[in-house]
């Protein structure tokens, strides 16, 4: 208790000095903290893109169509799967979809598109296709071979509503099928990739080209709460052995990546943060030791052994760190929680940068406060690592010499 007294008396000897070092800890922190919070906000926010309008928590497929893509493989009594799905407790909804690969031609050019046939209203509910679309409206089922488009293949292939295109794909009998749809809307989500290469056209008229009947190739599966995925992935398996069931960590792996490996690049941010303070903490505890040379001398003389000094250093420096670092985590957590209800509105080219990564525009950044242990463990290693020099410095100091000067 004695040393800690000294040391943090010996702190404020020089106040100025401490205080650039603990306003330098608490910016350190900020800022990494900042960094952490943008990025658990945009995984969180990625997260909910793929679940609330790509792909859902779970899908099931014939095992065969995941790997030929072939339209032939669709899912085998499908109308009593269906309505088993109904009657768990943990779905939410269950939709299906049509699905075949094509190419669609304009006399502007073409380009390869995955055609999904859906049912609106299950999609709407679904994928939330309804609220994407930022030109037209939605299928008018008194028209026929209507077909909604994503913004950037429409950009990249200078499309607009009402104009006609053509759709070519094999049937379930390996015949080519062509055509004609007429643009009934263009919609954008948060991922521009998804957009330039999925189209949507009305099931009933996407099987009977392809030649399925009321078969489907898709099942859509919402449930009612994240937490549950899993579990209810292993009780569809169990239930359903011969389908191919998947969540949706399965489908966009990618999505899974940064989530398991996001918290790891926000340690490795604050970690070079702190580590590049460490120097100033260096610099000044050298500092503050050689200005007390004689005063060193005098405790080694009356009987301050090796290791009491090493502790009233390291003490010294880990006080130095810690009181820097209340200032850093309370402006850290006012600014997240200022732009967790507000939203980071990212605009220009940031905003497609975000999209081409399947992220949405405005990110709302959390405080990580579950990070919190680790983030004072990483401050008070950044202490005892700098403590080290300046320590070592002042062990080698002999007394008789120290008292000279």
């Amino acid at each position: 208790m004695i040393i800690l007294t000294i040391a943090w008396r010996n702190i404020w000897r020089n106040a100025l000095r401490s205080s650039v070092i603990m306003l330098s800890v608490s910016i350190g922190l900020l800022a990494g903290i900042f960094i952490m919070g943008l990025y658990k906000g945009m995984i969180h926010s990625r997260v909910r893109t793929v679940i609330d309008t790509e792909v859902s928590h779970l899908q099931i497929h014939n095992p065969e169509f995941k790997k030929e893509l072939d339209p032939v493989f669709t899912i085998d009594n499908q109308a009593a799967l269906v309505n088993t799905l109904t009657k768990y407790k943990e779905i939410e909804k269950v939709g299906t979809r049509s699905i075949t690969q094509g190419m669609l031609s304009t006399t502007t050019g073409s380009a390869g598109v995955q055609i999904n046939g859906i049912n609106p209203d299950l999609e709407n509910k679904l994928t939330l296709l309804s609220k994407k679309i930022i030109e037209g409206a939605e299928f008018n089922f008194k028209k026929k071979h209507e077909i909604i488009i994503g913004g950037k293949l429409a950009t990249k292939l200078k499309l607009k509503v009402g104009k006609k295109l053509v759709l070519t794909f094999s049937d379930t009998a390996s015949n080519m099928i062509a055509s004609a749809f007429r643009i009934a809307a263009i919609y954008q989500s948060d991922n521009a990739r998804l957009d330039e290469r999925t189209v949507y056209v009305l099931q009933d008229e996407l099987n009977e080209l392809l030649g399925t009947n009321n078969a489907a190739h898709e099942i859509v599966i919402r449930l009612k709460s994240d937490e549950i995925t899993e579990s209810v992935k292993q009780q569809l398996k169990i239930a359903f052995p011969n389908q191919l069931v998947d969540s949706w960590r399965d489908i966009s792996p990618e999505t899974e990546l940064m989530v398991t490996t996001v918290d790891l690049y926000s340690y490795i941010i604050i970690v070079i943060i702190l580590l590049a303070l460490a120097f100033g903490i260096v610099n000044t505890m050298l500092m503050a030791i050689l200005e007390r040379v004689r005063e060193i001398g005098m405790m080694t003389a009356l009987g301050l052994n090796k290791l009491k000094m090493f502790f009233l250093i390291l003490s010294e420096t880990i006080l130095l760190t810690l009181a820097g670092s209340p200032l850093g985590l309370l402006s850290s957590w006012i600014i997240l929680s200022y732009y967790n209800k507000k939203g980071l509105d990212w605009a220009g080219e940031e905003r497609e940068v975000l999209r081409s990564f399947g992220f949405s525009n405005i990110i709302y950044p959390e405080f990580p406060i579950d990070k919190l242990p680790t983030i004072m463990a990483i401050v008070v290693g950044t202490a005892i690592l700098s403590c080290i020099y300046p320590a070592l410095t002042a062990l080698k100091l002999e007394p008789s010499e120290a008292l000279r000067k």
